[in-house]
């Protein structure tokens, strides 16, 4: 039988990891969440929807002979990590976290970090009135209380109530580039943006380009991974990390 590995989320980060082992003797499935209507599929076994918390998903971990689990989800989505982190430390199976860097500020950003998204929303006020949401459609609500201040708010689907009175949607997913960025910035005259702190390439040109206008940020910062659980910030580490434990060939320690 194959040494069974789950691959949590729909990241850049587990769809390389999939392409990855894709071939390999290995069976590797991954799950997603099912919270975006059409998500780009990884190689190989795919599982849509949730595992009914911890407890769910160790009972899916011993039925399946799970071998291992890389946590490959949004650095955002601390729920899911954190039943991967009970899950793991219930059924003895070794658990990764492969979160990509966070972004880092340099000369001539104006970044504001804030701890959530309620922090970035008493935060605005004080710092423009034409705001660029990048937070994702979950995370909207947290500004529905705001008057007096218009959002953009850029999302694959479509954000669901509550949300502000006074808000335009804009339907899209990345990678953008920087071109695209600094019209969009323009043209809608953005004059804060708010981000969390995602990290990676795909979505960074919204950075460069609110630098080049001069724009304050809010950065909502990443919640930590489970205590305990070793993290890679990259597909090549965390394929060491599986070597290992005798999933590949030799591996190299986790940082």
């Amino acid at each position: 039988m194959a040494r069974h590995l789950l691959v949590l989320g729909g990241t850049t980060e587990a769809r390389a990891l999939a392409a990855a082992l894709a071939g390999s003797p290995l069976r590797v499935t991954s799950s997603l969440a099912g919270r975006v209507a059409e998500p780009r599929l990884p190689a190989g076994e795919v599982r849509i929807g949730g595992f009914g918390g911890p407890d769910g998903l160790a009972a899916w971990l011993r039925a399946e002979r799970v071998e291992a689990v890389v946590d490959a989800t949004h650095p955002f989505a601390a729920a899911i990590s954190g039943n991967a982190g009970l899950a793991a430390a219930a059924t003895g199976v070794p658990l990764l976290a492969l979160r990509r860097p966070g972004w880092t500020a340099v000369a001539g950003d104006r970044w504001h970090p804030v701890a959530d998204l309620d922090a970035a929303a008493a935060a605005l006020p004080a710092l423009g009135r034409r705001v660029f949401l990048t937070t994702g459609r979950q995370g909207i609500g947290a500004f529905a209380h705001l008057d007096g201040l218009h959002f953009l708010a850029r999302s694959v689907d479509r954000p669901e109530p509550p949300m502000p009175a006074d808000l335009d949607v804009l339907l899209d997913r990345g990678p953008f580039n920087l071109d695209g960025e600094r019209a969009l910035l323009r043209e809608h005259r953005i004059d804060v943006l708010v981000t969390k702190d995602s990290g990676g390439a795909a979505t960074a040109p919204k950075l460069t380009a609110a630098r080049e206008l001069g724009l304050p940020v809010v950065v909502v910062q990443r919640p930590a991974p489970p205590a305990g659980v070793p993290v890679a910030e990259s597909v090549p580490t965390a394929l060491a990390w599986l070597g290992a434990r005798g999933f590949g060939g030799p591996g190299d320690d986790i940082r």
